[in-house]
């Protein structure tokens, strides 16, 4: 007898009694939260039902949201054995394009991936695995349109008091943000919060708005009033804290970032996850940037990225494994890193994702890391610049990819391009006037041009606009 059950927005799920649908939704929940629970639940549902498609998608996204290699080949592993026995008429639609997306993800297309899900979404727009999982797929990419309109797109067909609203709104608030729409993300972010204290992604896309317009002071009170909520007991935690440390360096405080990589984003019961090493790179690589030290941090953060032994499987995770290679001195690892990329790119099947990331922007980035680590400066920029404005095309937001972009810039002020660094930094205080490290950034620039009067207005601009943020970090 062919069983089926209804998940809690109605859909039909085929293969699956009432038992495994009741875990299903309990693990689309804690998906939607970020918490480990997800995993136990979705377990939980192949238990009762080993068949059901759903329950099966939803374990290969699981697999893949991660961007582990090694999670990704299991889960591919375990949904062909699935699929090998799965017959067309056992099937509703909406299943068939699941499977085709998961399929397609699994087999490194996760462009086409993304597409199934966004057809997917227009037919079942309150199918919320189909669009977390597009969600997090347009984040990876760096397609901040479709970040923001898939959620869009649905968001009218959600009754305001499904349980799941909320969610969905936290993923348009963040969607907004990258698309720059500050105002109208942070209102969208704050009522998803006020649904849910817990919403962590909502929480994550306020925080992302504060960032983007240099709001620091107050994004530091907002974290620090939600502590509880955010800070612990969820996969997104050392995310959130990382963007706690990006504030207090604008108000000029490396002491508690440090304090805080050392509790949280990096220490000897560090997993060794992607996603938290990523983290770690990017907030030392960004202290390097600007001269401060971090002493034996990148030796362990590189021998963390080197234990990995990472195949070619997302350019983004490469550039900050570079970074803490470049940042421990360790450029024979960075180098090596480069060369096996390079040798893949010749094997590589040309019309997977992560083959053209590779080549168009991560290996130009990890070798521009190298060549500013070993102050080659014009080179670094040379690399660079070519590539700034399609630096999104290799995934992750805009404040990530930021680490890059004032890669650029410090390199241009120290190999004394000053016409490259002026357009630079004109660009970026048109943008967030309100950031120390800018105004900072045009001191130097103008110590160097001999404008004394320039740099000291400059070093009084950032000085004031640091001591907001003090406050509030001591307030």
């Amino acid at each position: 007898m062919r069983r089926t059950a209804s998940d809690r927005q109605g859909h039909t799920m085929s293969l699956t009694g009432t038992e495994a649908a009741s875990h299903y939704d309990d693990a689309l929940r804690e998906l939607l939260f970020f918490r480990g629970e997800v995993a136990t639940a979705s377990q939980a549902v192949l238990a009762a039902a080993p068949r059901s498609p759903m329950g099966n998608a939803l374990a290969a996204y699981l697999g893949l949201l991660g961007t582990e290699e090694k999670d990704a080949t299991a889960a591919k592993e375990a949904f062909t054995g699935f699929a090998a026995g799965v017959r067309d008429e056992d099937l509703t639609p909406r299943e068939r394009q699941h499977l085709a997306a998961a399929g397609s993800w699994l087999d490194g297309d996760i462009h086409r991936a993304g597409q199934l899900l966004g057809e997917l979404t227009v037919a079942f727009p309150r199918d919320a695995l189909a669009l977390a999982v597009g969600h997090q797929i347009d984040f990876l990419t760096g397609d901040a349109a479709r970040l923001r309109d898939r959620v869009g797109g649905a968001l009218t067909a959600w009754p305001e008091d499904d349980p799941l609203y909320g969610n969905i709104l936290g993923m348009y608030a963040f969607g907004l943000e990258e698309s720059g729409h500050y105002t109208r993300s942070e209102e969208a972010g704050l009522a998803a919060v006020e649904r849910d204290p817990r919403d962590v992604w909502g929480i994550h896309a306020v925080v992302h708005t504060y960032e983007m317009q240099g709001r620091f002071a107050q994004g530091i009170r907002f974290l620090d009033a939600r502590t509880d909520d955010w800070a612990s007991g969820n996969y997104l935690n050392v995310h959130n804290w990382w963007h706690y440390c990006l504030y207090a360096l604008e108000a000029g405080d490396t002491g508690r970032p440090l304090e805080i990589y050392d509790a949280v984003l990096h220490h000897e019961e560090s997993q060794g996850l992607a996603m938290e090493l990523l983290d770690a790179s990017a907030l030392l690589w960004r202290l390097l940037l600007t001269g401060r030290e971090a002493g034996a941090r990148w030796t362990r953060l590189a021998d963390a990225w080197a234990a990995r032994q990472d195949p070619p499987y997302y350019a983004f995770n490469d550039v900050h494994a570079v970074m803490a290679y470049v940042g421990a001195g360790r450029t024979a690892d960075a180098e090596r890193l480069v060369a096996d990329r390079e040798a893949w790119l010749g094997r590589a099947r040309p019309r997977l994702p992560n083959h053209a990331m590779t080549a168009a922007i991560g290996l130009p980035v990890c070798r521009a890391l190298i060549a500013y680590g070993q102050g080659r400066y014009g080179q670094a920029v040379d690399l660079l610049a070519p590539i700034r404005y399609r630096l999104n095309t290799f995934g992750g937001s805009h404040a990530q990819r930021d680490a890059i972009q004032k890669t650029l810039l410090e390199a241009a002020i120290r190999a004394g391009r000053d016409d490259t660094a002026r357009t630079l930094l004109s660009e970026r205080i048109g943008l967030r006037p309100v950031c120390p490290y800018n105004w900072l950034a045009q001191a130097r620039l103008a110590d160097r041009l001999g404008e004394s009067a320039k740099a000291a207005a400059a070093r009084a601009r950032a000085a004031e606009q640091a001591a907001a943020g003090a406050a509030a970090l001591s307030g």
